[in-house]
């Protein structure tokens, strides 16, 4: 079959389609879906150049977003037929350790990604377990179904799970135009809160008030600490969602109320980060790292994206074909929402 493959570690250069075998059903409760679109993360990039403690072997199959038709189903799985739409949560765990059956799989300790620990879904199939499925109703896209999973997964964890944000309360949401922050706007319009955003792109900013944000800030030419204390009234926020990591991390605290909580899901811009220890133990506040979501949470929004109250913005589409291309736009930062690959064959 096809697929959008790299032959190596590096850069963009080693992004080619490649013909690798089609995935069989390697248990009794896996699906293999035959894909019609996925959808561009930045951890497709980091795979590229290479994740300490991962070793691929080659080609690796990158993407971990996709929807599709179910092709064939193992022997107990119940839940799908051949023919039935589907999306796909990408974080896939053992099911049976004690943080899979508390609803916490992400830290399941054989808990994998698609496309970074596995196969991923750029390539006209893919197999996973039928958990990680949820039906998809006919009327949504399969480039908007694409789009979806990952960063509204991941934005709806920090938000509501990790952060537990609040009708409300105030959000500042950092580098508004990639998936997770977008998705973090819905996800806080949705539960009622009031929301802050930052990107140096003044159509951004505009873009973002068409969906909802209540202020926004440009952090190129405004001082961003600043600027929250005069929109709070002095207060600060109560919540920011930081996944830029060491270029935002210290104004990120500043903007910060008392018992303000800091929750983050990545480092776009460097892993390291400082902190002054003072300011969080005198005012009381909680940092907290997050990964993806619970199975239970997938359910959640797959809910909400079904009855439309929770919807990802796409970017732009490119054939499968074109994913270096695709790839190339979102390394240069210049996405509004998700990049999606069509990966053919309607219905």
């Amino acid at each position: 079959m096809r697929a959008a493959i790299i032959r190596g570690y590096g850069g963009l250069e080693q992004i080619a389609l490649g013909d690798v075998p089609r995935p069989v059903a390697q248990g009794s409760g896996d699906v293999v879906v035959a894909l019609r679109a996925a959808a561009l993360n930045h951890l497709d990039i980091f795979v590229i150049g290479g994740l300490p403690g991962i070793t691929h072997q080659f080609p690796h199959v990158l993407g971990a977003d996709g929807a599709g038709v179910v092709e064939s189903v193992g022997a107990d799985v119940k839940r799908f037929k051949p023919g039935d739409r589907v999306l796909i949560n990408p974080g896939i765990s053992c099911g049976h350790c004690e943080y899979c059956t508390s609803e916490r799989q992400p830290l399941c300790a054989s808990y994998a990604i698609l496309g970074e620990h596995r196969a991923g879904t750029f390539a006209e199939a893919v197999c996973v377990p039928e958990v990680n499925l949820a039906p998809l109703a006919p009327g949504i896209s399969w480039h908007e179904a694409a789009a979806f999973p990952l960063a509204t997964l991941t934005a709806w964890g920090m938000v509501s799970g990790r952060a537990r944000l609040m009708k409300g309360e105030t959000i500042l949401i950092r580098g508004i135009g990639g998936g997770v922050a977008l998705a973090s706007l819905a996800a806080a319009r949705l539960i009622g809160a009031r929301t802050i955003v930052t990107s140096s792109s003044d159509e951004k900013l505009a873009r973002a008030r068409a969906l909802g944000a209540d202020e926004t800030i440009n952090h190129a030419t405004g001082d961003v600490p600043r600027e929250v204390r005069r929109l709070t009234a002095k207060q600060g926020v109560d919540v920011v969602m930081d996944n830029v990591g060491a270029a935002t991390w210290e104004t990120s605290l500043r903007c910060l109320g008392r018992a303000g909580r800091l929750v983050t899901c990545g480092g776009t811009s460097g892993p390291m980060v400082t902190t002054d220890v003072r300011r969080l133990f005198w005012y009381q506040w909680s940092i907290l790292g997050s990964t993806m979501g619970s199975n239970a949470e997938f359910a959640e929004i797959a809910g909400h994206f079904a009855h439309g109250t929770l919807k990802p913005v796409v970017d732009r589409v490119y054939p499968l074909d074109q994913a270096r291309q695709a790839l190339e736009r979102l390394q240069r930062g210049e996405q509004f929402g998700k990049v999606v690959l069509d990966i053919g064959a309607a219905g």
